[in-house]
């Protein structure tokens, strides 16, 4: 990590292949963004877009391993969303990179003027605010607030957001809590189908921390529970599969 004197740090991800600069306080990508980016199965001339993309980590990260992905960065944040569009320019991408500084739970409308038209996209990426601020503690951080609590009725707005911008049969990626997964799977029934679920744990013998979960727009397909992720072995040290993904950008698509 290198400092900048105006606040912001440089980083690296990907074993060094995903330079991204981020504010040293506040909302800060971490591993959820890079298996994000993994569980899409995305192939070589699709349309993404990355929700609530933050500094870009997600989208960047798929845009590096899939090659001419046209790739949209949402993120309500007027200073992420700069710095997301800056480390696109800095990764070399930003002919097929852009960020739109934009509320997910924003009318349609306001989604079309930014060239956003609905059923016109292949994929959503979305990592959205998953801390229930009457059941977790949250942190004093404004910045860090806005990024990881929200209320119940956010998850399923921003469904409907990515259900209105993909195409029929579109796919959908998101990242959640695993103890919240009844509420994404309840979230995503309207609409939704062919849901394959990857848990995520941290070491042998942990629960799950996290759920990547992957949906087909109205597809009526059955639920699919793929096999897990661990990150770390018995002695603490990334495992084969993790470093694969969180090190070299391999993809972690089940299959869909």
């Amino acid at each position: 990590m290198t400092a900048k004197p105006d606040g912001i740090t440089d980083d690296a991800a990907l074993g060094g292949r995903l330079r991204l600069r981020q504010p040293r306080r506040g909302h800060r990508f971490g591993h959820d963004a890079i298996l994000l980016a993994a569980i899409c199965p995305a192939q070589a001339g699709d349309t993404v877009i990355d929700l609530g993309a933050g500094v870009g980590a997600a989208g960047l990260a798929l845009a590096i391993r899939v090659a001419d992905t046209a790739v949209t960065l949402v993120e309500i944040d007027p200073r992420l969303a700069a710095l997301a569009q800056e480390n696109a320019r800095l990764n070399g991408m930003d002919a097929r990179v852009r960020a739109v500084t934009l509320d997910v739970g924003a009318p349609a409308r306001a989604f079309a003027a930014a060239g956003l038209a609905a059923d016109s996209l292949d994929h959503v990426l979305m990592n959205p605010p998953f801390n229930d601020p009457h059941r977790q503690r949250m942190s004093p951080d404004a910045a860090r607030r806005l990024a990881h609590a929200a209320s119940q009725s956010v998850l399923p707005s921003w469904l409907k957001t990515a259900a209105r911008l993909m195409r029929a049969r579109g796919t959908l990626s998101l990242i959640w809590r695993a103890d919240g997964l009844a509420d994404v799977l309840a979230a995503l029934t309207p609409t939704f189908g062919g849901v394959t679920v990857l848990p995520v744990y941290p070491a042998p013998n942990k629960p799950a921390i996290r759920v990547l979960v992957t949906a087909i727009k109205a597809s009526r397909a059955p639920l699919t529970l793929a096999p897990p992720l661990t990150l770390a072995d018995a002695a603490g040290r990334p495992t084969a599969a993790a470093a694969a993904v969180l090190r070299d950008g391999a993809a972690l698509v089940p299959p869909i």
